[in-house]
C-alpha cells in the first residue's frame, strides 16, 4: 500500500512523527499459448555486481535418457501438482502431460530476512507462469493477461496473437516419465534471479551471489509446490566519511563487503480450470482490482476494464436469503501465537460475519487453531491452499494482510496476514496517548489483558478487510458530524468512524464527563463496511456476464447520496481533500476535533509519570510515552493543517449531478490558521511539563516542539498550496481566502506581539525566536528556489514589509536581548531579498524510504530529528 504524499499531508504523516525520534532512537481472458518459432532467448541474468550479464542463447535439446538414470533409486519422491524429486544437490520437476502450457500462479516470498530488515512473509513478486514442452526443452514462461476481447469479434485473433509470453527460463527435458511427462532439472530456477523474482530489494543488494545460495527444500501439495531457497546477496557499501590523511601513516584498508542473506519460499499454485465470474470495479466503492486492456468493446476505443479481487463465496442454498457458503474463507491461527491473544484473534477475523450476512452468507468467515493429523491429514500451513494468520518475531510494530488473486477474474486464492509481536507496543502508545485521560484502564502500566486483546483484535478486523479485498478509506472518518462522536448511543449504534479500514484510530474526542464506556472507544465493523460487502459480495443471479451487473452495481452505489457515510475516497482528490487525513477521528471539523484532543493530551501528559513503574529501571518508557503524545499532538494538528487550501471532494460518475470538489470556505481556512496560531505558533507550554523534561535531554523538548512548528510552516507556506489557494480564487473570486491574506496572518502569528504593537514589551522566550528567524528562512527558501514559482510576488512583498517593521521595532527597543534578536531578523530578510547576499540554508537532507517497507498497514514511528529538512517517510 504505497503511498505518494503532496506537502498538504505532511503534517498528518510527516510532521507527526517528530516525537518518534531523538538521540535515544537511531536512526485480465487468458493469453494463447506461444506460437512456433516465437521463441527468444531466455532474460540474462544480473551479474554479481548488479549489471546484467550478456544474452546467450538457450540451452541446446539433449539427447533423452532413461528415465531410471535419472530418477535413481537414491532420489526422494514427492507427489502432489507436480512430482518433486530430491538427488542430492538436485531438483527436478516431473510435470503431468496435462499441467503443461496451463496457467499457473507463482509467488516469491521473504520467509526470513536479516536482522533490521522489515520484509519477514513479504511477498517479493507474483505473476503468471507456465511450462510449454518444445523439441526436448522446457520452457519457463509468463503469461499475460493484459490484452482482450470476445473471441466473437474480428479483432479477436490479431489481440491473441500480439501478446508474446517472455521466455523466463529454458531446461533441457532430460528424461520422459511411462505417462509421457518431462522431468527437467529445475535447481537453478530457484537459486538464481528469474524476471523479476529477485530478493534484493528486502537487503539493498547489488547482485546474488550463486555460490552461498541453494535450495533448502521442496514440498508437493495436491494443488501447488513450493520451493525454499536461502539467496545471498552481496549489499550496498554503507556511506561512511573519509578520513583525513596522515603524513607517514598508510591508509586503512578498504572495509570488507557486506552480505545478506535471505529466505524465499516459491510457490507454484495452479488455478482455477473455471475462472470466476468477475466483478466490474466502480471506484465509488472500495475494493482492489486486477485490469484489463479490452479491444473489443463497442465503443469508439480501447477499454481498460477492471475487477474487483473477492472471494469465490457461493451459496449451498441458491434460493435461501441467507446460506452458508459451499467453501467458507478459513484463516488458521499460528501457533507461535501468545497463548492468551488466540480468543481475541478469532473474534477480530469473525467480526466480519455481520457484514457478510447482509450479503447473504452466514458464517463465511471463519478462524480456527491448526488442525490436528486426524482432523485434516492434508494440512500443512506452508500450502498456500490455507490462509495463515501469522505471528512473527519483530521488533517492528506492524501489521498487514496482502492477498493473492487470479489476475483473469480477481478471485482471491490466498491470504496469509502477518502480525508482527511489536504491534502491541504500537497500540499501547495510541490507546494511551488518545484515550487513557477516559479509561481508567489505561491508566496505569502495564495495560490489562483483557484490554491489550481487544486492540489486537482492532488490528485482526482491519488486516482482514484488506484480506477480503478492501483498500483504505481515509474519507470516512470526516463523514460523521462531530457532535455525534461524544454521543453514546450514536457511538453504540454506528461507532466513531464508518469503516475500519480507515485510519481512525481511538475516539480522542471523548471526555471524562462524558462518561463514555470505554468499549466505544475501539472502531468497529461499521454501515460503509456492510454496504462494501455487500456491493461486492451479494450474489446477482439474474444476470450474466459482468456487463449485465452493471445497472444493480450502480444502483447500489447510488445508496451514497442519500448516506454519506458510505461513501469512499474519491481518486481525483490528489492530497487536495481536507477530509482525507489519517490517523484522524471527526476530521469532519477539524479544528473542534483536535481542540478536543489537545484537552485529552494535556491531561494525559501529566498522568505519565505516575503511569510508569518504579521499579528501577531506566526511563525509556517514560521517554517513548512522551514522544508518542507529542507524535498525536503534531497528528492532530496537521488535520487542521489540511483545511488551508483544501477542498471537500465527492467521487460522482455521469448520471449524478453537482460539483465533484468545492474549496472550504474562506471563513473555514481563517479559522484553522488562527487555531493554528493559538496551539501551535505559540509556544505549547503544556509539552513542556516539568516533571517529564527534568528526566529528558536538555536540548530534546524544545528542539522538538520547533521542528514540529517549522515543518508545519513550510506545509502552509509551499507551492502546492499556494497554487491551489490561487485555483480557488480564480473560482470564487473575492470569496476566497488568498495567498498574500495566509501570509498576512502568518506574520501575525509569528511576529505579531512585536511587530504589530506600537511598542514591544518584554521578549520572545527562546523558542518563539527560533520560530521567527525560522520562518524567515522558510520565506528565503521559497522565495530563492529554482523554476518558475507564480507565489513569488507575494512572498517578496510580505518579506520587504517584514524587513521595515523589524527596522522599526528594533530602534525601539529597549530590551537588549530582543533589540539583537530585531536586528538579525531584520538583517537576514534584506539579504533574502538581494540576489547578491541569498543566504544560504542547508539543503534538506534526502527522503529515507524503506523500500518495499511502505507495504505495512500500520504506520511506524519516525518522522522529523532536530533538523527540520530531514523527512522520513513510509
Amino acid at each position: 500500500m504505497t503511498n505518494t504524499f503532496s506537502s498538504r499531508h505532511l503534517a498528518g504523516h510527516v510532521l507527526a512523527l517528530l516525537f518518534a525520534l531523538s538521540p535515544a532512537y537511531g536512526l485480465a481472458a487468458t493469453a494463447s499459448p506461444s506460437k512456433p518459432g516465437q521463441d527468444t532467448p531466455a532474460k540474462a541474468a544480473p551479474t554479481a555486481g548488479g549489471a546484467p550479464a550478456p544474452a546467450t542463447a538457450p540451452e541446446p535439446a539433449s539427447e533423452l535418457k532413461p528415465y531410471d538414470k535419472v530418477i535413481t533409486t537414491e532420489a526422494k519422491t514427492q507427489n502432489g501438482l507436480i512430482r518433486l524429486h530430491t538427488l542430492k544437490n538436485r531438483l527436478y520437476f516431473e510435470i503431468p502431460k496435462e499441467l503443461l502450457d496451463q496457467p499457473l500462479l507463482m509467488v516469491a516470498t521473504a520467509t526470513a530476512v536479516p536482522e533490521g530488515a522489515d520484509h519477514v512473509g513479504r511477498t517479493i513478486n507474483e505473476n503468471v507462469v507456465r511450462f510449454t514442452l518444445r523439441h526436448n526443452r522446457l520452457l519457463f514462461q509468463s503469461v499475460s493477461h493484459a490484452y482482450v476481447s470476445d473471441p466473437s469479434r474480428p479483432i479477436a485473433p490479431a489481440v491473441q496473437g500480439s501478446q508474446r509470453d517472455t521466455i523466463l527460463a529454458s531446461f533441457p527435458v532430460e528424461a520422459l516419465s511411462k505417462e509421457g511427462a518431462p522431468v527437467v532439472e529445475v535447481s537453478r530456477l530457484f537459486t538464481s534471479e528469474v524476471g523479476d523474482f529477485t530478493a534484493r530489494q528486502v537487503v539493498r543488494g547489488v547482485g546474488l551471489d550463486g555460490s552461498r545460495s541453494y535450495v533448502e527444500q521442496s514440498k508437493a501439495f495436491a494443488g501447488s509446490v513450493r520451493v525454499d531457497a536461502v539467496h545471498t546477496y552481496n549489499l550496498m557499501a554503507a556511506p561512511t566519511p573519509p578520513l583525513p590523511p596522515i603524513p607517514g601513516v598508510l591508509a586503512p584498508p578498504p572495509a570488507p563487503g557486506r552480505s545478506g542473506s535471505v529466505n524465499v519460499a516459491y510457490s507454484l499454485v495452479k488455478l482455477p480450470e473455471q475462472p470466476m465470474r468477475a466483478r466490474l470495479m466502480d471506484d465509488r466503492v472500495g475494493f482492489f482490482s486486477v485490469s484489463q486492456v479490452d479491444f473489443g468493446s463497442d465503443e469508439h476505443e480501447s477499454k481498460r476494464q477492471r475487477f474487483i479481487t473477492r472471494w469465490r463465496l457461493e451459496k449451498k442454498e441458491p434460493e435461501a436469503a441467507l446460506s452458508e457458503p459451499i467453501k467458507p474463507v478459513v484463516w488458521y491461527i499460528d501457533r507461535a501465537t501468545p497463548t492468551a491473544l488466540v480468543p481475541f484473534i478469532k473474534k477480530g477475523v469473525e467480526a466480519w460475519n455481520v457484514a457478510f450476512q447482509a450479503a447473504g452468507f452466514k458464517n463465511a468467515i471463519q478462524a480456527r487453531p491448526f488442525p490436528s493429523k486426524e482432523e485434516d491429514p492434508e494440512f500443512d500451513p506452508e500450502d498456500v491452499r490455507y490462509s495463515i494468520i501469522r505471528w512473527v518475531p519483530s521488533p517492528i510494530p506492524n501489521a498487514y494482510g496482502p492477498h493473492l488473486s487470479d489476475p483473469r477474474s480477481g478471485e482471491i486464492l490466498n491470504a496469509n496476514i502477518v502480525m508482527y509481536h511489536n504491534i502491541m507496543q504500537l497500540q499501547r502508545n495510541w490507546y494511551v496517548t488518545q484515550v487513557g485521560a477516559v479509561d481508567p484502564r489505561a491508566q496505569s502500566l502495564p495495560l490489562p489483558d483483557d484490554l491489550m486483546g481487544e486492540l489486537v483484535a482492532y488490528v485482526v478486523t482491519h488486516e482482514v478487510g484488506h484480506s477480503l479485498g478492501f483498500p483504505h478509506n481515509m474519507k470516512s472518518s470526516s463523514l460523521y458530524p462531530v457532535e455525534k462522536l461524544r454521543d453514546a448511543q450514536w457511538l453504540k449504534e454506528m461507532g466513531h468512524v464508518a469503516t475500519l479500514m480507515d485510519y481512525s484510530r481511538f475516539n480522542y474526542l471523548v471526555q471524562p464527563e462524558d462518561k463514555i464506556d470505554p468499549a466505544l472507544l475501539i472502531p468497529k465493523i461499521g454501515p460503509y463496511d456492510i454496504f462494501a460487502t455487500q456491493w461486492g459480495y451479494t450474489p446477482i443471479p439474474e444476470a450474466k456476464t459482468p456487463e449485465e451487473e452493471r445497472p444493480t452495481l450502480n444502483r447500489w452505489a447510488r445508496q451514497q447520496d442519500d448516506k454519506p457515510w458510505l461513501r469512499f475516497s474519491s481518486p481525483k482528490a490528489e492530497g487536495a481533500d481536507y477530509g482525507e487525513n489519517t490517523e484522524a477521528v471527526g476530521d469532519a471539523d477539524a479544528v473542534v476535533a483536535s481542540g478536543l484532543g489537545v484537552k485529552n493530551l494535556k491531561r494525559t501528559i501529566k498522568m505519565l509519570p505516575g503511569m510508569v513503574k518504579k521499579d528501577g529501571r531506566d526511563d525509556r518508557l517514560l521517554e517513548e510515552l512522551y514522544r508518542a503524545t507529542g507524535t498525536q499532538w503534531a497528528t492532530e494538528m496537521g488535520h487542521v493543517l489540511a483545511i488551508v487550501g483544501g477542498y471537500s471532494t465527492r467521487n460522482l460518475h455521469s448520471d449524478q449531478p453537482g460539483a465533484i470538489f468545492t474549496p472550504a470556505p474562506r471563513e473555514r481556512q481563517q479559522r484553522a490558521v488562527k487555531f493554528l496560531s493559538e496551539q501551535v505558533f505559540t509556544t505549547p507550554q503544556w509539552l513542556l511539563e516539568p516533571s517529564i523534561i527534568e528526566r529528558l535531554r536538555p536540548s530534546e523538548p524544545a528542539r522538538n516542539v520547533r521542528g514540529v512548528q517549522v515543518a508545519l510552516l513550510r506545509a502552509l507556506i509551499d507551492a502546492g498550496r499556494s497554487a491551489r489557494l490561487q485555483a480557488q480564487e480564480v473560482q470564487l473570486g473575492e470569496k476566497a481566502y488568498r495567498f498574500d491574506e495566509l501570509l498576512l496572518d502568518l506574520r501575525q502569528a509569528i511576529y505579531g506581539e512585536h511587530l504589530l504593537a506600537q511598542a514591544t514589551k518584554g521578549r520572545a522566550d527562546p523558542v518563539r525566536r527560533a520560530l521567527q528567524l525560522s520562518y524567515l528562512e522558510l520565506l528565503a527558501e521559497r522565495l530563492n528556489g529554482p523554476g518558475l514559482d507564480n507565489g513569488r510576488a507575494a512572498l517578496r512583498a510580505e518579506l520587504k514589509d517584514l524587513r521595515g517593521l523589524f527596522a522599526a521595532r528594533a530602534a525601539g527597543s529597549g530590551d537588549r536581548v530582543q533589540r539583537a534578536h530585531l536586528e538579525a531578523l531584520q538583517d537576514y530578510a534584506a539579504k533574502a531579498l538581494d540576489p547578491r547576499q541569498v543566504p544560504v540554508a542547508a539543503a534538506p537532507a534526502a527522503t529515507v524510504r524503506s523500500g518495499i517497507a511502505e507495504q505495512n498497514c500500520w504506520p511506524v514511528d519516525s518522522g522529523f530529528d532536530a533538523d527540520p529538512g530531514l523527512v522520513l517517510s513510509r
